[in-house]
């Protein structure tokens, strides 16, 4: 399916996320303005505890912002009732987390199967979409492994085929490379590229690591809650 590849795939206006109340209260996110163009890998860098994760949650749908508007693939998300973002989350954004989130029991190809499962996909055609992820993603000859025969490297790469099996519109990574090494990281960044690239898919990729943002079609600097710089 083409996919229209002008315009901004995210936007967002003055959001604020604070967690308790009063002085205790922490301001996790304090009026956060950007946008995501269509097409593009947009990284987000920052320190632990800067507002990072609080921010690719409330994009993706999974957390709700205090004040101010998300905008996703055309959707307000404020405008969604849980069964509107259940569908958003499902149809138009993949995830990729640090820890991967495999399921230990299920093999490569069964893990990068399980959302078409849940959208109720012919099997012949899970079949095949799962066979070119994985080719896509360089594991072809690992489909039977299960994620405790794969290396780490190995197992995020599954995790990305997976996030992809719905053709999502938005690919959201929360510090993919946090538990590899430097080599594997990098290499998993170098994917996250191509993958941009090959199945136009926009990226919002959360990370720490200085060395992985020179693969960024830009960077967005998140400080005590705050974009201060591009």
């Amino acid at each position: 399916m083409s996919r229209v590849v002008t315009g901004a795939m995210v936007r967002v206006e003055g959001v604020r996320k604070a967690y308790g109340h009063g002085a205790a209260a922490v301001h996790a996110l304090r009026g956060v303005s950007f946008e995501v163009p269509r097409g593009e890998l947009v990284a987000l860098k920052g320190r632990s505890g800067s507002g990072k994760t609080t921010l690719l949650n409330i994009v993706g749908g999974l957390d709700a912002a205090d004040a101010g508007r998300v905008q996703v693939d055309g959707h307000e998300l404020a405008d969604l009732d849980e069964d509107g973002l259940l569908t958003l989350r499902r149809d138009r954004v993949g995830f990729v987390f640090q820890s991967f989130g495999l399921i230990p029991v299920l093999t490569a190809a069964e893990n990068v199967g399980v959302p078409l499962r849940l959208r109720r996909t012919p099997p012949r055609e899970r079949e095949e979409r799962v066979a070119l992820l994985l080719s896509l993603v360089g594991l072809a000859d690992h489909a039977a492994q299960r994620p405790g025969e794969l290396s780490g490297g190995q197992r995020q790469r599954v995790a990305v085929a997976r996030a992809l099996a719905n053709d999502p519109a938005l690919l959201i990574a929360d510090e993919p490379t946090g538990q590899l090494d430097a080599e594997t990281g990098h290499a998993v960044m170098e994917l996250l590229r191509a993958v941009v690239r090959s199945e136009r898919v926009t990226a919002l990729v959360a990370t720490h690591d200085a060395t992985l943002l020179d693969l960024a079609d830009r960077v967005l600097e998140l400080r005590d809650g705050e974009i201060v710089a591009e």
